[in-house]
């Protein structure tokens, strides 16, 4: 097929075997690639509730037809697996090299089941597929790991200490590159799987490659020319937001007892940039460019994004923006991700300074911070029970209504009481309390449009769209950044024009008419390829009938799937919800809009979907996705 490598791989740790896989076409057709092909896999592979360690639990990883075609910032592929955090299906993203090279070696994704009774590693070429002893490997670093490894031209993807340990939020390296959520790098670790490496020369075949080229010029220079791709992400970063944040209490301060932090300046992008920026680096094919180089320990090192400063810097009080630079490093190398680790942190400091558990960790107080680190991966003193994650912190000591999770997973940066949109995100997110499967309603609720962020009117229409385009955005395999360039230039460049006011004052009022064409994607059989470029290049490169419309409902369609394997997980709707501080809990003493509106905003949302009142897709809704059978 056009725009794919045309294998999958088929591995048994148990017995050290490898075997390809087919799927259907009419598969590969339906779920492009990436999390929703990955949860069409999952969902085939079992009947009931999985453990996430156990030997029937499957790892998948896949690649995505836009992978190798050198759309902007199409390196990335996805990791899917049953969740030790949260027990729902997780899929977790990264920009690293592995990738691209496993689809050089042939391969669109790795199907990894059963567990190995030694240390491996597997070594991935277009020839074959070799099990390689870890002894050497087990205990390094993400960064030892991957250089003892050997060739720095071969993609690599490996786990550090914490996967090891079974932290419940173990993340997975491909270079400094994190597939950070959700605890796959600890179902690595159960499986005693270290990593892969993996190479070749294979390229993907196209089905239109001229106008391919010509329009994927258009989509680098419409990247280059937006506000957002072209100046603020590649000039700041992901950090540049922490200002605007702050202003609009839309940042976790003292464990989101607060939206603003004081100091926030110290931890800024802009003080990132004048202090400790060396210089910006990008993922694979990307014009962004939106990462960040600084030093961590006299070594050059990737930089902290966005959430990492939020989670280990206002949340904990913490404004020494070297040591936040140094944790994140730390966290990459012991295998751990930021935002988990932040959170948990967060609510033990809480804790400590309520009386509910003497742990010795107290707000301000960055001192300890590293150290704890490495205390978490190797499961060490209170490190044991920070490596649980947030939920069975709480469980444990009390706390649960200041315990920022959602289904097990801990919240992004944004604080959803001045975003509406944000919080009801965070309540339906298959994942878990996740900014990105939530959504991402914060970009229109004050951080790239401007519309009123208090309000639920629309919020609902406007959560279920933003979150199928993002599923799908997924799929097609490049990164959700390029998005950003959808939104109007001029509402963003200028938000406090007249024109600007007007269209953001209206934007809540078209929820209805946003229902309406979710519930009719027909109507947007067409192609907007000056506008959204996504689908139009997916069409180039894989000769599927895409289009927007189609799109959308690729989107959906991968949504309401990875829904029925989280109710066959045991999810029910009360799991939709957020903890008490985000909707009992007023943000501002003396504004009473000032918590999340949860209850109603849920309701319009299940209808919206199609699902019935306890959150369950309706037959009817599965059999217009296809997803009856």
């Amino acid at each position: 097929m056009h725009g794919y490598a045309g294998r999958f791989a088929k591995i048994n740790l148990s017995n050290h075997t490898a075997e390809e896989y087919q799927l259907p076409d009419q598969d590969i057709e339906m779920f492009l690639g990436g999390k929703t092909l990955a949860a069409k896999i999952i969902y085939d592979a079992f009947k009931e509730k999985v453990d996430a360690f156990s030997e029937e639990n499957i790892i998948v990883i896949t690649t995505s037809p836009l992978t190798g075609s050198t759309s902007p910032s199409s390196s990335r592929f996805n990791l899917s697996t049953i969740s030790p955090l949260t027990g729902f299906l997780v899929s977790s993203n990264c920009g690293g090299t592995f990738g691209l090279n496993l689809k050089r070696a042939g391969y669109d994704g790795l199907i990894i089941s059963g567990k190995s009774e030694e240390k491996v590693y597997i070594d991935i070429t277009e020839e074959e597929i070799i099990f390689k002893n870890a002894d050497h490997l087990w205990g390094k670093t993400t960064g030892e790991a991957q250089e003892l490894m050997g060739d720095k031209n071969r993609g690599k993807l490996v786990i550090g200490p914490a996967g090891e340990k079974l932290v419940r939020y173990a993340a997975v390296l491909s270079g400094e590159r994190a597939a950070g959520r959700g605890g796959v790098g600890a179902v690595f670790g159960f499986k005693n799987l270290k990593g892969f490496i993996a190479s070749g020369k294979t390229s993907i075949d196209f089905s239109d490659k001229e106008n391919f080229k010509k329009h994927n010029q258009k989509w680098i220079k419409q990247l280059k020319n937006h506000s957002l791709t072209g100046e603020q992400l590649p000039k700041l970063g992901t950090a540049g937001l922490l200002r605007l944040m702050n202003e609009k209490n839309q940042l976790a301060t003292k464990n989101y007892s607060s939206g603003a932090f004081a100091e926030s300046e110290k931890i800024s992008g802009e003080t990132m940039k004048e202090k400790h920026l060396i210089k910006n680096k990008g993922c694979v094919t990307c014009p962004i460019q939106c990462g960040r180089v600084v030093k961590a320990y006299d070594k050059v090192v990737k930089g902290p994004e966005l959430e990492t400063l939020g989670l280990l810097g206002s949340n904990l009080l913490n404004s020494d923006i070297q040591n936040i630079i140094n944790l994140n490093h730390l966290c990459d190398e012991y295998g751990i991700d930021t935002i988990t680790f932040g959170s948990s942190v967060g609510l033990a400091m809480e804790l400590n300074e309520t009386g509910l558990w003497n742990n010795g960790l107290d707000f301000g107080d960055s001192a300890q911070l590293e150290e704890l680190v490495k205390k978490v991966a190797t499961r060490e003193g209170v490190g044991n029970d920070l490596a649980e994650g947030t939920k069975r912190i709480s469980q444990k000591y009390g706390g649960t209504e200041f315990a920022i999770q959602v289904k097990g997973l801990e919240a992004a940066a944004y604080e959803p009481r001045s975003a509406q949109g944000m919080g009801l995100g965070y309540a339906t997110s298959n994942r878990g309390a996740c900014h990105l499967n939530g959504g991402y309603m914060v970009v229109l609720e004050g951080l790239g449009l401007n519309i009123d962020s208090r309000t639920t009117r629309g919020k609902a229409a406007f959560t279920v769209f933003f979150q199928d385009l993002m599923e799908a955005v997924s799929a097609g395999g490049t990164c959700l950044f390029t998005t950003y360039a959808t939104l109007p230039d001029a509402l963003v460049k200028n938000p406090n024009s007249i024109f600007a006011k007007i269209v953001n004052k209206a934007i809540p009022y078209f929820g209805g008419i946003v229902n309406f064409l979710h519930n009719n994607t027909w109507l947007m059989n067409f192609n907007l390829g000056g506008v959204m470029p996504h689908p139009y290049s997916i069409r180039l490169v894989t000769g599927f009938n895409m289009n927007m419309g189609r799109f959308l409902k690729a989107g959906e369609r991968g949504y309401n799937l990875e829904r029925l394997i989280n109710i066959r997980q045991g999810l029910k709707g009360s799991d939709d919800t957020l903890p008490k501080r985000l909707t009992e809990e007023l943000q501002r003493i003396n504004e009473p809009d000032s918590r999340v509106k949860l209850q109603q905003m849920i309701k319009d949302y299940y209808k919206i979907r199609g699902w019935d009142e306890n959150g369950v897709p309706t037959q009817k809704r599965l059999k217009k996705l296809g997803l009856a059978e």
